[in-house]
């Protein structure tokens, strides 16, 4: 963690200097609300940190943070960004979509069932169009046609994935 604000303080630079757009993913692990009782010191040195590079750049770059855990970051990154986008989970309307658009272009008429769309729901769009996209893999290696037990079946595995990481 030593090293972490010295890196920080690169990636900075480098904003400063070489226009771009930098994208800090899981951006949860270094910007955790400051008040959280189990939050090591260092890490809230390198927040700190973060925030006053992010005061103090005046650069042309475009600066995104993204996490899928909203909750726990500091109220005072709310203040530094222009924008804050919030995604919910779909719909089962938006579910169906998905599935008929993603999938409609390589097995036209395909409808997706009612227990698909349901079983689909807890999942993101993001996961969901990997599930369409894996779905057309399997069809196209296997040479068969898309079927729901098979979109089931990779929508499990997804779910399979999560209930682990709870655990």
């Amino acid at each position: 963690m030593g090293e972490t604000s010295v890196k920080l303080r690169q990636i900075f630079d480098s904003i400063e200097n070489i226009t771009g757009v930098y994208f800090f993913d899981e951006f949860d692990a270094i910007g955790a609300d400051r008040g959280i009782d189990n939050e090591v010191g260092e890490m809230r040195r390198i927040l700190n940190s973060f925030l006053q590079f992010i005061e103090q750049d005046i650069s042309e770059s475009i600066i995104i943070a993204a996490t899928n855990n909203r909750r726990i970051l500091d109220k005072a990154l709310y203040r530094r960004f222009d924008d804050v986008l919030h995604y919910s989970m779909p719909s089962t309307n938006d579910v169906r979509k998905l599935f008929l658009v993603k999938l409609g272009v390589f097995s036209p008429g395909f409808i997706p069932a009612d227990n698909l769309v349901e079983k689909a729901a807890s999942l993101s769009h993001a996961e969901i169009s990997r599930v369409c996209d894996d779905a057309i893999k399997n069809s196209i290696l296997s040479n068969n046609q898309i079927d729901q037990d098979d979109l089931i079946r990779l929508v499990n595995e997804r779910l399979a994935v999560y209930e682990k990481a709870v655990q």
